[in-house]
């Protein structure tokens, strides 16, 4: 049934007046509303074009989204989005997947002019693969360490040049206005509430078995704990998952989240366990809460990444906003905690742009782009 209707659906868009999908965004799923959730809205709401909006997930909220400019698609993750998006037609094309022309999902043989939007505050030469984002027109930048990348990338490696829009981070915005509105849900509890939300990858906290003796330390000290895991981690190695889960069956000290479009576990916890997951700048910057950094490797898929001279911000911050433990000192976990660390409100404005603006920002610059078309 679901294949039937991504052929479907990839028909009814190839039928479409070109003047009827002026811009198009694109989802890999529910997890990645957030981040396009502001521009959309605020293209419908503030503006004249006519929007469609593409998931690969038939749960993602922006298929329920209603509006007279706007039109639904559901594609798969395989074949036949790799021929959609190759033979796609629209203006623009606003997606936050790496990677682009460089595996399965190509550059349409249109002429199309393709927008990165940032789906993490972390950098962008070690996390992502080299040349991740050589193959879009316009980077939409969250803070002034994307510009300086994307910059040292071109130069480094004699890149034509991008466009870079000083857009700033929806996500951020989304956390911050709940914050300042105070519609933030409250829990009765007389125990610390811990929020583990690791990245992913072979030595990440889960993956690497270390995520189970911290949900072990915690519980038998008593805090709540709420399991966060990344996507990714899901999808590949919820084994490690399941035996967390199995054996804490029962014990409602532990929560497990199988999701990250919500945000209800980062107001409601008090502080996070992470490792080089983005996940822990949203929590520092968004709610000014400390992080325990579990000291595993670093995420590296770029390992030429040293060669821009450039220290990632997820490297740099991290004493700022929280915490580093050592592995080898797990046995004291979690006795080990510095309540020195206190968050600076300055902090957030040197590292992200349009704080509580990026939606407009981003539509400003959309509008401008299709103007050109």
């Amino acid at each position: 049934m679901g294949f039937f209707r991504d052929i479907s659906d990839v028909i009814t868009f190839a039928q479409l007046p070109k003047n009827k999908k002026q811009v198009t965004f694109y989802s890999e799923g529910k997890n990645y509303w957030p981040d396009l959730e502001g521009l959309v809205l605020e293209v419908l709401n503030t503006t004249n074009l006519k929007v469609c909006y593409i998931s690969s997930d038939i749960d993602d909220p922006g298929l329920s989204v209603k509006h007279e400019n706007y039109q639904i698609f559901k594609t798969d993750e395989g074949v036949v989005r790799s021929w959609f998006f190759e033979n796609i037609e629209t203006d623009v094309f606003v997606m936050t997947m790496p990677d682009i022309n460089k595996y399965q999902v190509k550059r349409s043989k249109n002429n199309v002019h393709y927008i990165y939007v940032q789906h993490s505050l972390v950098s962008l030469h070690m996390v992502y693969r080299k040349g991740a984002f050589d193959h879009y027109d316009t980077i939409f930048c969250a803070g002034p360490h994307h510009v300086q990348e994307i910059r040292a990338m071109e130069k480094r490696f004699n890149l034509k040049a991008k466009n870079l829009i000083k857009h700033g981070y929806p996500r951020l915005d989304t956390i911050v206005k709940k914050r300042r509105n105070k519609v933030i849900p409250k829990e009765t509890r007389n125990v610390l509430h811990v929020l583990i939300a690791p990245s992913w990858g072979e030595n990440a906290t889960i993956e690497s078995g270390i995520g189970a003796k911290i949900v072990d330390s915690l519980i038998s000290a008593g805090y709540k704990v709420t399991l966060r895991p990344h996507p990714q981690t899901i999808k590949f190695s919820k084994n490690k998952i399941d035996a967390i889960l199995k054996k804490h069956k029962g014990n409602n000290m532990l929560v497990y989240e199988s999701s990250i479009s919500g945000n209800d576990s980062l107001y409601n916890s008090d502080i996070m366990v992470s490792d080089w997951s983005g996940a822990a700048l949203d929590y520092a910057f968004g709610l000014g809460k400390p992080v325990w950094f579990v000291d595993v490797p670093r995420k590296i898929n770029n390992h030429s990444y040293k060669e821009l001279d450039i220290a990632p911000l997820e490297v740099g911050i991290r004493e700022k906003i929280g915490q580093i433990i050592d592995i080898a000192d797990l046995d004291k976990f979690p006795y080990i905690f510095d309540d020195s660390v206190h968050f600076d409100e300055e902090l957030i404005n040197n590292h992200v742009y349009s704080i509580g603006k990026s939606a407009q920002v981003g539509v400003e610059a959309i509008k401008e782009l299709c103007d050109e078309r």
